[in-house]
């Protein structure tokens, strides 16, 4: 079993667990992370960890997490269950940053806690080109205009903490 955070020093913790099953399919991980469930379980489920647990929780919930997946299972948080019967679910009513890529939504919550592009580039490993590439594609796919823009709705979604 290996436990995972989602926000690592130069590396994010959906890119590397990507990898973790890309070379260890069977390898059972559980994120614990400070990230809300809201944010980042659904899509670290979707990347393939087999449970999502913040900080936060309480000791008992992680010891049960660290069980249930160490014996093979998934674990969930009831909160996170019913997160993925609605990601799952054929829902049209999505709002728009549950409709982005994981990495278009990584620039988004860097955008909006302030970062620059520049400093979302070296966090993420990327030039700044591709990050403005990026910043581009939300902005039409949410349909916005501005990176003020974006900044508001990252704060009125609560994507920043």
């Amino acid at each position: 079993m290996f436990l995972l955070d989602v926000s690592m020093p130069n590396r994010n913790g959906i890119d590397t667990l990507k990898q973790l099953k890309k070379e260890f399919p069977r390898l059972p991980v559980l994120i614990l992370s400070m990230h809300p469930e809201e944010q980042y379980a659904v899509r670290a489920l979707k990347a393939g960890a087999s449970g999502y647990l913040t900080k936060q929780s309480a000791p008992e919930q992680l010891v049960t997490a660290i069980r249930q997946v160490a014996s093979g299972e998934k674990y969930l948080s009831p909160a996170v269950a019913q997160q993925l019967a609605e990601a799952i679910s054929d829902n049209t009513d999505k709002s728009p940053h549950e409709r982005i890529t994981d990495r278009e939504y990584q620039v988004l919550v860097l955008i909006s806690t302030g970062n620059t592009l520049t400093q979302i580039a070296e966090k993420l490993n990327l030039g700044v080109a591709t990050v403005s590439t990026y910043r581009a594609r939300l902005l039409e796919k949410m349909g916005l205009k501005s990176t003020a823009e974006l900044i508001r709705y990252g704060l009125e979604h609560g994507l920043v903490e």
